[in-house]
């Protein structure tokens, strides 16, 4: 089944949400807002997100 990610980050975690196609959530969870961090935990979900959203704002601009 389809799942999609999405991420609100923060200075020191960034808050991440995985749903699947019907809108349930699979996973919530807290990263450290590092790009290798939030990179690693998205490549070993299964099956791979159709799409990861981004929160923009100004904490967001650098990843």
């Amino acid at each position: 089944m389809e799942q999609y990610a999405g991420i609100d980050v923060s200075l020191e975690l960034s808050s991440v949400c995985v749903v699947d196609a019907t809108g349930k959530i699979r996973r919530e969870l807290k990263v450290p807002s590092e790009p290798e961090a939030l990179v690693r935990f998205v490549q070993q979900l299964e099956p791979a997100p159709v799409r990861t959203g981004l929160k923009a704002g100004p904490l967001s601009q650098w990843l």
